[in-house]
């Protein structure tokens, strides 16, 4: 592999060396118009390559995400590589990842969390390299509307929903399927085309609101679900869905039909972007393990 170069600030003539790092992020979604770079929008990655270069005095690096999130979706485990130059760090001391997290949490003022910072390889590429990325939604059982401040971390239905039809249709996702019928698809892509995908681990669970975090402790239901990669809504499409089979309102084989037959004719609208949260990353150990509290 070819090693990326840049120029600092500094000095327009010479390219420098560099290093890859791997750096572990955390961010609330609902301040910013997605992941992806774009120039006309508030973004992590903008934020995060603007941040770098004011923070280290260099042209704005590279920034490579792990996976894109939406506008509106949250990462508590996010993970992303970037070159920087090796002359940014005193040779006597040699680079200091704490100071850089310490340096760069500083600057980025709770907007964007530097959880960890290390060197990698430079074969390590935080989307190619993992191994799976593990999602989890947050649905509020109770009368819609909720509080606002609910609202931005979750999404609230109308209850009750019946937990074990809701985990029995997701059995149902595990192994390799083509997701055509709740994907979005990329732009260009030919429509005859499948979005293959391995779910790896999808199940959900009740949780009590013990410490009264919400008004009359609303039981909150997560939805966690593992695959080694995912396509465009694809978790928020399902999300959808199974939370109106647990409602009662469609029949619990309607995801292996749609599984079948592609069709995403009358499926319900994607659950909101708020109450997603990418909740970690899978890596081998040799490049730092999982992100996220996930294993």
């Amino acid at each position: 592999m070819t090693t990326p170069r840049w120029r600092a600030l500094s000095s327009s003539d010479q390219p420098l060396d560099v290093q890859r790092w791997r750096l572990d992020i955390a961010y609330d979604g609902n301040a910013f118009s997605g992941f992806a770079y774009q120039p006309e929008f508030t973004t992590v990655v903008g934020v995060l390559r603007a941040t770098l270069a004011s923070t280290l005095s260099i042209e704005e690096p590279m920034v490579i995400g792990a996976g894109r999130t939406d506008s509106g979706v949250h990462a508590f485990a996010q993970v992303v590589h970037v070159d920087l130059p090796t002359t940014l760090f005193k040779r006597d001391r040699g680079p200091d990842p704490e100071r850089l997290t310490r340096s760069l949490n500083k600057q980025l003022r709770g907007r964007i969390q530097i959880l960890n910072a290390q060197i990698v390889d430079d074969e390590f590429h935080a989307r190619f390299t993992a191994r799976w990325r593990e999602y989890r939604y947050l649905v509020l059982e109770a009368t819609p509307p909720a509080l606002a401040v609910t609202n931005t971390w979750s999404w609230t239905v109308q209850g009750p929903l019946d937990l074990d039809r809701m985990n029995q249709v997701s059995q149902q996702l595990l192994g390799t399927h083509d997701f055509r019928a709740f994907c979005r698809r990329p732009t260009n892509s030919p429509t005859d085309e499948p979005l293959l995908r391995r779910v790896l681990e999808a199940r959900w669970e009740r949780l009590d609101d013990t410490w009264a975090l919400t008004p009359g402790r609303v039981p909150a239901l997560k939805f966690t679900i593992r695959a080694q990669s995912f396509c465009h809504n694809m978790v928020r499409s399902l999300t959808s869905l199974i939370v109106e089979i647990g409602q009662g309102r469609w029949p619990q084989e309607t995801v292996s039909e749609r599984l079948e037959s592609w069709s995403r004719e009358h499926l319900p609208s994607p659950a909101p972007a708020q109450g997603l949260t990418l909740v970690g990353v899978g890596y081998d150990e040799g490049v730092g393990g999982p992100s996220g509290s996930s294993s």
